[in-house]
């Protein structure tokens, strides 16, 4: 069986959204995730959901990836995805959230700053869930997408075929990436562990 994964297609990682973590093109992929989700069975939704008062917050962007000595916050950010706000909603295109057959929101804790949607922690002790209930559903192989590729949908990826041993298929076309150089290392991360990184579905054999 097929899973799609729609990983924090949020306002926040797009232009709609400038004073907080914009991913050009970010807000164009929605057509794209859909028709990955055409590929599927169960379709999956994972919202960052962060407290605006979260131990990693700076106040300005040239303050952000600076080393934290916590151990489930690594890096500073400014504040986004906070839950009532413009930059938490999902961006255009997309079904509701109702809609979906699983979602996952994480970092809701003050203290926790997860990228990816298998754990809620950093350390990876702390299941959201999203693994098991992937398992009992019967899901082999699991299409990916979403935003960024270089933090998120890679650490998603990474949990999904490291701690769950499915089958897993990163589409490119389905997401966008903060920087150039991340997103090449990302790819190549992802491809070194066995993950499939498509460009498009035109490479996905099912």
């Amino acid at each position: 069986m097929i899973a799609s994964i729609d990983v924090d297609p949020q306002k926040t990682f797009t232009p709609l959204c400038p004073s907080e973590l914009p991913v050009v093109e970010g807000d164009k992929i929605g057509p794209a995730l859909n028709k990955q989700a055409e590929k599927a069975v169960l379709r999956v939704l994972t919202k960052d959901a962060h407290p605006a008062n979260a131990v990693w917050v700076v106040d300005k962007p040239e303050k952000m990836l600076a080393p934290l000595d916590h151990p489930n916050a690594d890096l500073t950010w400014v504040s986004h995805a906070v839950p009532g706000t413009e930059g938490f909603e999902i961006i255009p295109n997309l079904p509701a959230v109702t809609e979906y057959d699983h979602v996952i929101w994480k970092g809701v804790e003050p203290d926790l700053h997860p990228y990816g949607a298998c754990f809620h922690d950093i350390q990876e002790k702390l299941s959201t869930g999203l693994i098991e209930w992937l398992a009992v559903k019967g899901v082999t192989t699991i299409l990916v997408g979403g935003l960024a590729t270089d933090y998120c949908v890679k650490t998603t990826a990474l949990q999904l075929k490291q701690h769950g041993h499915f089958d897993v298929w990163v589409n490119l076309e389905a997401c966008r990436g903060i920087a150039e150089e991340t997103t090449i290392a990302a790819c190549r991360d992802m491809s070194e562990v066995g993950i499939h990184v498509i460009h498009s579905l035109d490479e996905f054999p099912v």
